[in-house]
């Protein structure tokens, strides 16, 4: 739905070298309006086109708001705010209990309103590199300022509580921002894939289903015709865009992502978001084909319910690493996890946050700090292997952990050991987590 009888701003984004130069157009509210023009079909256009040209454009004509230069972000605009009060006409809003705003800029006004309409608000951790969410919880009796604060990226962090896996989130309303969006519901964000990765994991965990809404807040000149052949099973689409003048209700069909497509995401994209390990774990488990953009389908036994036996694994040997920590003793499989090149200084509680985001808590973990390594006791060695696999790659600081299966325990020695790797010093700490 179009409100208030404005002139619908229509822009076409044309072949890169085909009379591609702007045109300024009014609508009939005042508000600029960019016209790509086109010889014949929309054709040999890509996503960063769209984006490189819209950055260029709010730059260019003082649309943009801080942060400056709005290039490679989602951008801020002038009149994001009043853009941002429309979704109190929404009724998806007014019914919503708990809702995600993603913690950009321009989607700052949202996130007050969230909290001043006492609703459950989510936010995204940056990067997800410390989990999905952040619960934002205002102080008792806080007043506008202070919730004006909560809204803004320094209120996330201060006054937020981290939400794991296990929490039983049932997300009603999605707010995301983008880069271009079409009326058709197509969006377009910065190009690294945060929203589109935070809404399948949410989808992984049940938080969403296809009937979650899904809303976005953009400048009038950001919604664009977007070239259907751009879209990618994996990107979100979206049911409302809103923008300072307009409410657009996209009735968008498309379906939303199902699920992570594991099959698009890297080893390094793997290794920097922990609690994508966790995920990629449990889906696993539920026998789901987890096999990386960049993996070999092979080794991972896809289709199994169970991660194959380490010692059918081969992998190319680190030579710090002896052979015997990464396959089974002769003594029957391990229940016991090798962790090594502690970075210098660390501390128990690292190792164990470390554990608890990814969902791999063992029954017992005997800290050996000084000489730079830990041993995890599970209950039975296919928790062992789950965890050897979760947690590879892992990174404590800047150091990149060594993790394997532990030599089986025979008879007249103590915990599970790695060939040249000292066994566990029974003096050491042991503790739970």
């Amino acid at each position: 739905m179009a409100r208030g009888g404005c002139i619908p701003l229509r822009q076409q984004f044309g072949k890169v070298g085909v009379e591609s130069s702007p045109v300024s157009e009014m609508s009939s509210r005042g508000v600029p309006c960019l016209t790509l023009l086109i010889a014949g079909r929309m054709t040999g256009v890509s996503k960063q086109d769209i984006r490189q040209q819209m950055w260029d454009y709010m730059e260019s004509q003082n649309l943009a708001d801080f942060p400056r230069p709005v290039h490679h972000r989602i951008p801020n605009f002038k009149g994001s705010y009043l853009a941002c009060q429309n979704i109190r006409e929404l009724e998806v809003f007014a019914r919503a209990q708990e809702v995600k705003v993603d913690p950009d800029k321009p989607l700052e006004g949202v996130r007050l309103l969230a909290l001043q309409s006492k609703k459950t608000l989510l936010v995204p951790t940056p990067r997800l590199r410390t989990g999905l969410f952040n619960k934002i919880t205002p102080p008792p009796g806080a007043t506008k300022d202070i919730l004006r604060k909560c809204a803004t990226s320094q209120g996330v962090r201060s006054y937020s509580t981290p939400v794991g896996l296990d929490s039983r989130v049932l997300v009603d309303l999605v707010v995301v921002g983008s880069v271009a969006v079409s009326e058709k519901g197509w969006r377009i964000g910065k190009g690294e894939g945060y929203a589109d990765l935070e809404y399948a994991m949410m989808v992984s965990m049940g938080a969403v289903s296809q009937g979650t809404p899904v809303v976005t807040i953009v400048h009038d000149c950001q919604v664009v015709d977007i070239p259907e052949a751009l879209l990618e099973d994996h990107d979100l689409t979206v049911d409302y865009i809103l923008t300072p003048t307009r409410v657009i209700a996209t009735g968008c069909e498309r379906p939303k992502p199902t699920g992570i497509i594991w099959s698009k995401i890297s080893s390094e994209v793997m290794g920097k978001i922990p609690i994508l390990r966790s995920l990629r774990c449990r889906e696993r488990q539920a026998g789901r084909d987890v096999t990386l953009q960049d993996e070999p389908r092979h080794l991972l036994g896809t289709g199994s319910r169970q991660p194959p036996p380490l010692s059918t694994v081969r992998r190319h040997q680190d030579p710090e690493q002896p052979e015997s920590c990464s396959g089974q003793g002769e003594d029957g499989p391990s229940n016991t996890v090798f962790i090594g090149n502690l970075p210098r200084g660390t501390r128990v509680s690292e190792l164990k946050r470390a554990l608890r985001e990814l969902g791999t808590v063992p029954q017992r973990l005997t800290w050996q700090g000084p000489r730079r390594r830990a041993f995890l006791h599970y209950e039975a060695p296919i928790s062992a292997q789950q965890a050897v696999s979760c947690l590879q790659g892992l990174r404590l600081g800047a150091a990149t952990l060594k993790v394997a299966l532990a030599r089986p325990q025979r008879a007249g020695e103590g915990t599970g050991s790695c060939a040249e790797e000292p066994r566990p010093d029974r003096r050491s700490a042991v503790s739970g987590l």
